[in-house]
């Protein structure tokens, strides 16, 4: 194809987003399904197939999942993580094991096998950090005191996939025994390598990513650190492990006012790519295998809330939180999204079960719509019911007193 048809298809793509993305921001939901649904109109099966910039939009999906997990890295110190790690290990471990349990029960009763459930577990289990964040940014919750309840489980599952991934990576790609366990030796020794010099040294690897005393230019740093996630990331790719996981510990290893600096220039790259992200992932499915699956979907995202309510609401009880602080935690945690899109993703490119990709797709809609709903709603629906509940006093006629 020539280069005129490719500017035209990423031109109509990119405005296309642009009009979904305004749509979202109008209703007040995340923008995730909308990007879904237009790659489901623009891929196999849609109502215009793109050719001439599919490579393309392949590639920027790539750096989307960089940037993603980049700037999710970028949120944290390890000196946060590690007390998280500490005070919430039980909450997180109630959370991973209650939500991933729906995943792997589904893969087996659809006769799908052990590798998709490893899958499923992974797409069930995590909550979408993205899309969690803006809800309780857009709710004004973010002073609230069940919300480190949920920051802290986020971090938790955060950690959990930075071991998920490089083991899923390995077993995806069929590796040995002694393969698959160097995999994952060689993740989790980058990622306490990581931890050891960002407690220890975290000023000077951030300084050596840009010094605000001689570099005055934020278009050092975006190149500085762009480019460093994607050597990482690069080279993580290379020992089997995942690009995701190299990127998101560039992330934790910067820190201070460089990670801000860096998450304000890197933002508009992240939305722009995380969209195209999403898009190619709907490139892949064709929407006439949605109607298929959308029961069994549809079964599993019911179960997913409700897990997710119970994880908030457990979590929230042990901090000492009321119930209505419960009750926010829990639909707080429902939304699912980047993460299980690039779990799935994974799986897609592997090719372990064909029907995968559009049951991910289709759950992740359902999620991400589900998610900031019952977030804005749980607390008049709770009154309301609890209004309805209580027992009405009826006053006593007059002269009928005994």
């Amino acid at each position: 194809m020539d280069t005129a048809t490719t500017l035209l298809e990423l031109g109509a793509v990119l405005f296309t987003l642009g009009v979904l993305g305004h749509i979202a921001n109008i209703i007040g939901i995340s923008p995730i399904p909308f990007f879904l649904l237009g790659g489901l109109a623009f891929g196999r099966g849609g109502l215009l197939a793109l050719h001439a910039s599919e490579e393309f939009i392949e590639l920027g999906a790539e750096i989307g999942v960089v940037l993603l997990l980049l700037t999710l890295g970028l949120e944290y110190t390890a000196r946060e993580l590690l007390a998280g790690l500490r005070q919430h290990a039980p909450a997180g471990a109630v959370d991973l094991t209650l939500n991933a349990v729906p995943g792997v029960a589904a893969a087996f009763l659809l006769g799908w096998g052990p590798l998709a459930a490893l899958v499923l577990g992974g797409v069930t289990a995590v909550s979408s950090s993205g899309i969690i964040a803006k809800v309780l940014a857009d709710l004004g919750r973010v002073g609230n005191r069940e919300t480190p309840v949920v920051l802290s489980v986020l971090v938790l599952e955060d950690l959990a996939m930075a071991v998920y991934l490089p083991v899923l990576t390995a077993v995806l790609a069929h590796q040995t025994l002694v393969r698959g366990g160097l995999t994952l030796a060689v993740a989790l020794g980058a990622l306490v390598a990581v931890f050891v010099l960002a407690l220890g040294f975290g000023d000077t690897v951030s300084r050596i990513v840009y010094d605000p005393r001689t570099d005055r230019n934020n278009e050092v740093l975006l190149l500085r650190v762009l480019g460093l996630a994607l050597l990482v990331a690069g080279a993580a790719q290379k020992l089997q492990v995942s690009a995701a996981v190299g990127a998101f510990l560039v992330g934790i290893a910067v820190s201070g006012p460089v990670a801000e600096g860096a998450r304000e220039v890197l933002s508009p790259l992240r939305d722009l790519f995380a969209a195209v992200f999403f898009v190619f992932f709907g490139l892949e499915t064709s929407p006439a295998e949605l109607p298929p699956v959308l029961l069994a979907a549809s079964l599993l995202a019911v179960a997913g809330v409700g897990t997710k309510i119970l994880t908030g609401w457990w979590a929230a009880r042990r901090a000492g939180i009321g119930p209505m602080g419960r009750l926010r935690a829990g639909t707080a945690l429902v939304a699912r999204g980047e993460f299980s899109i690039v779990i799935a993703g994974l799986a897609i490119s592997a090719g372990i079960e064909p029907r995968l990709g559009p049951f991910a797709a289709c759950y992740v809609l359902i999620m991400a719509i589900v998610g900031p709903l019952a977030a804005r709603v749980v607390e008049p629906v709770t009154r309301a019911v609890v209004r309805r509940s209580r027992p009405r006093v009826v006053a006593e006629p007059r002269g009928r007193r005994s």
